[in-house]
């Protein structure tokens, strides 16, 4: 547990880079999947400064998007659009590693598509994608990525994306899917403010009904939560 986010996201920046060091060392590549959400554009606005900008590790970084809506990357809704401008258009990515769902595509259907092949020429001969580390979200009725509770695409087991319609108001959105997400080596959830309360609880094992979409999670290597005291329900720090 972190004080603030402010902490949270010094403590997420400090990960990202140790395990895209490793990542670089033992095979000469980083695959990082970004997420969507306040926390996590707070977190690519801090690797978009200083030193860390400057780091020889993003010249062998692949950057892929956990989901996406049906938008194009100018809209204010774009989770590749925002990320851009906050900070990744800071970092030394060659641009054919930047691997965006084409959200302005007019078939959200097509777009996922696409962003399957790109993927399964990315991990080539893999049956799932291997990410280094894959960042998610989490909102307050359970959803990660746009993994929504009662979706359809919580139930696919055979494609690497998945097209669910969710939010007020209702869009089409590109997603991973679970399968996919749980082949990467590492995941790490960024959970700030006290509405993530409840539903942080569950994550981290309190009983409910039925599992949440983030409590599906459980990806070949490790699963970290990063967390701020409002998140956990303890109110801000005094």
């Amino acid at each position: 547990m972190f004080p603030d986010t402010r902490a949270l996201v010094r403590a997420a920046a400090a990960e990202v880079l140790r395990r895209g060091r490793r990542a670089v060392r033992a095979r000469g590549r980083f695959h990082l999947a970004l997420a969507g959400g306040n926390t996590p554009m707070a977190l690519y606005q801090a690797l978009g400064s200083g030193r860390k900008a400057r780091s020889t590790l993003w010249h062998h970084t692949h950057l892929y998007w956990g989901d996406e809506r049906a938008v194009p990357p100018a809209d204010p809704a774009s989770n590749y659009g925002v990320a851009w401008k906050v900070g990744l258009q800071r970092l030394a990515v060659p641009a054919a590693n930047v691997h965006r769902i084409l959200g302005e595509s007019e078939d959200a259907r097509r777009a996922a598509i696409v962003y399957e092949s790109e993927l399964r020429t990315q991990f080539a001969g893999a049956p799932w994608p291997r990410f280094d580390l894959v960042l998610l979200g989490l909102g307050a009725d359970g959803h990660t990525a746009s993994l929504f509770p009662g979706s359809d695409a919580l139930d696919e087991r055979e494609r690497w994306t998945e097209v669910a319609v969710a939010g007020d108001p209702p869009r089409p959105r590109v997603t991973l899917t679970l399968p996919a997400l749980n082949g990467a080596d590492g995941v790490l959830f960024l959970v700030s403010g006290p509405s993530k309360a409840a539903a942080l609880g569950r994550l981290l094992g309190l009983p409910g009904e039925a599992p949440l979409p983030a409590q599906r999670i459980h990806p070949r290597g490790d699963r970290l939560v990063f967390a701020d005291r409002a998140a956990m329900g303890q109110g801000p720090t005094p």
